[in-house]
């Protein structure tokens, strides 16, 4: 698998980042439902990666610059003929990596409270995240729930 920077253009990247947010209006009130769309994700302080295998889309996420130090991660997907195949901790793993070469200190990400999230907590917990209040511009929210990681 190949991890690629950008791609917010292509067909592919475009559909699964839709597929995400409509998910997430699934199990969550639209006002807690906190997937950034297309624009948001083109930040300058916004670094997006997609997954591929061959030219299939696997996978994607983001990493948003919060200060200098402190970073989040954001619009964590797999494609649905990718699930359960690594592609989602192959990405983390590579988000971590990339937040120790910005001097990070901290990593956090805000996901949701429903049985449908709970793979994705599992993940975080896997790679050290754990659970912390609201970061950021956040606020408490019985639909999210916070985690943090420090970096060394």
């Amino acid at each position: 698998m190949e991890i690629r920077i950008g791609s917010l253009t292509h067909p592919a990247v475009i559909a699964l980042l839709t597929e995400h947010h409509q998910d997430m209006l699934m199990h969550s009130p639209p006002e807690s439902v906190h997937a950034l769309d297309l624009s948001a994700l083109a930040q300058q302080s916004i670094t997006f990666w997609s997954v591929w295998q061959n030219d299939e889309l696997a996978g994607c996420g983001a990493l948003k610059e919060l200060d200098s130090t402190h970073g989040e991660i954001k619009s964590m997907r797999t494609s649905r003929n990718f699930l359960r195949q690594g592609v989602a901790k192959l990405l983390l793993e590579h988000m971590i990596a990339q937040a120790k070469k910005r001097s990070y200190q901290k990593l956090s990400l805000e996901t949701g409270t429903m049985d449908a999230f709970l793979p994705a907590q599992k993940l975080y917990h896997q790679l050290g995240f754990t659970h912390c209040q609201p970061f950021a511009d956040y606020q408490e929210d019985p639909y999210s729930t916070f985690m943090s990681k420090i970096i060394s």
